[in-house]
């Protein structure tokens, strides 16, 4: 069993009262952590001890800032362990996905290091004479980052490493399903000596989760929200950001295609798409959730992806020696099973035999001839659970791709890459990768969706854009006239 304390003003310390909640492990029941809950008291502590730093840690040079990022990553990589055992008592994946967590994370504070000298400017012409105009980007304020469990390490630095490179203070707001995990985080940077209300870590019980949330939106310092989860709760949070005129980020939902074209290597089809369904039992935002198949070789690509999917098997992830571990909640299973039932009761079949689990730990399934009269072919599912579409041609690839209301994450096969090229570009989606899977991450490059999948880029450069101000600030170095 872990226990997380809040991190206020460089402090680890107790909620008000010392009110704390219970995460149970989603395996075995058993109480995973004890983390405190933070009150209202709380939250206005966190965001005076960020209000307060923001000013020093404005105006720190960007190799201070820079070198402790790095030295953040560092202490990341060092204590990779405790982010493994946290991370498998709480959310239920296998060591192999938190370690690798861990070392996309440490990459993207070494991304948003690298990125301190990059926070720039630039010369705009004037029609003024003798007048020189610039355009500046500035550090905002606070910065609220709320991050949630299914790549809790990744996705809680992202929330935070580049607003701290842009010179911004934060508050991490940790999942109510993993906050130890999240506090571990700050831990981390804590000891890395980021500077006293400059990285700020709060945990709350679920029930308070709206207020809390509404609590930090609504505050004057904070000047930026982003926000990484469901589309059901990310337009709760844009309405929040509408209602107090604050700028959000959002990554959300996805209900992401991957198209087979007739002209498709099958093999290195099928291993992808078996990567992106069931890598961390199909909780990942960019997961393969619609495979989009043409009919001249759909026997051919189910056969053989039905073989993969069947090879891969899910177990305690404790234990170790599965490839796949637990889903994080009991109503995920039940979720999938309505899903499944009702795209057999309208006609598709499960190749991979009737459907199986045991509590949270779920085998995987493909369910073949899924159409649009079923819940399967427009919900996301967030299991690993994959549906087959099979398309006529590529026009109806794309027509059926599109046909949903999220836009995140797509993939296309084909041998062609000018032809795989020409669909990729027609695809509703924010990020396309040809001849690879839809679930790929890297530090540097523009992530985000349309559509229901949210609006806003994390990630290097795109990352400066929604993290700073950019100000309008001219010089006049000459006389000027004026008409009165």
């Amino acid at each position: 069993m872990f226990e997380s304390s809040l991190l206020i003003n460089g402090q680890h310390q107790p909620a008000h009262q010392h009110a704390t909640f219970q995460r149970l492990n989603p395996v075995n029941g058993s109480v995973a952590s004890i983390a405190s809950a933070a009150s209202a008291a709380d939250v206005d502590a966190a965001l005076a001890a960020a209000s307060a730093a923001f000013p020093a840690w404005a105006a720190t040079l960007p190799g201070q800032r820079r070198a402790l990022l790095l030295k953040a990553a560092d202490i990341m990589e060092r204590r990779a362990g405790d982010f493994v055992a946290r991370g498998i008592a709480e959310a239920g994946s296998i060591a192999g996905w938190y370690h690798f967590n861990v070392m996309l994370a440490a990459g993207i504070l070494r991304e948003a290091a690298g990125m301190t000298t990059q926070i720039g400017g630039e010369l705009i012409p004037s029609d003024i004479p003798g007048n020189m105009a610039m355009g500046v980007r500035r550090p905002c304020g606070v910065v609220v980052g709320i991050a949630p469990w299914n790549a809790p390490v990744i996705l809680g630095t992202r929330a935070i490493a580049m607003p701290l490179a842009c010179g911004n203070t934060v508050i991490l707001k940790s999942s109510e399903l993993c906050p130890a995990l999240h506090g571990l985080i700050g831990e981390v940077l804590h000891e890395a000596g980021f500077p006293a209300g400059v990285v700020n870590v709060i945990s709350n019980a679920p029930q308070d989760a709206a207020s809390v949330v509404e609590r930090l939106v609504a505050h004057p310092a904070v000047k930026r929200v982003n926000f990484t989860g469901s589309t059901k709760v990310g337009r709760i949070i844009a309405a929040l950001g509408a209602k107090y005129l604050k700028p959000v980020l959002l990554e959300l939902g996805g209900k992401n295609p991957l198209l087979v074209l007739d002209d498709a290597d099958l093999d290195a089809a099928v291993e992808a798409a078996a990567f992106g369904a069931f890598f961390n039992q199909g909780q990942i935002c960019m997961s393969t959730e619609r495979i989009i198949v043409d009919e001249r070789i759909a026997d051919e690509f189910v056969a053989r992806f039905t073989r993969k999917a069947q090879s891969l098997r899910a177990g305690n992830p404790a234990d170790g020696n599965t490839p796949l571990g637990a889903l994080a909640d009991i109503h995920t299973v039940e979720h999938a099973y309505r899903l499944v039932e009702d795209a057999v009761a309208h006609g598709a079949s499960l190749t991979t035999g009737p459907l199986h689990s045991d509590g949270c730990i779920m085998q995987p399934a493909v369910i073949d001839g899924v159409t649009a009269a079923m819940a399967l072919y427009r919900d996301e599912s967030f299991a690993p659970i994959v549906g087959i579409i099979r398309c006529r041609g590529d026009e109806d690839a794309i027509r059926l791709a599109n046909d949903s209301e999220y836009g995140l994450s797509a993939a296309v096969f084909s041998r062609d890459i000018s032809r795989a090229m020409q669909v990729a570009e027609r695809i509703e989606s924010g990020i396309c990768h040809i001849n690879g899977p839809t679930v790929h991450d890297e530090a540097q490059m523009p992530f985000g969706g349309v559509k229901a999948s949210g609006y806003g880029r994390f990630g290097g450069k795109a990352s400066v854009n929604e993290f700073t101000e950019l100000r309008w600030i001219t010089i006049q170095h000459t006389p000027r006239h004026y008409p009165i």
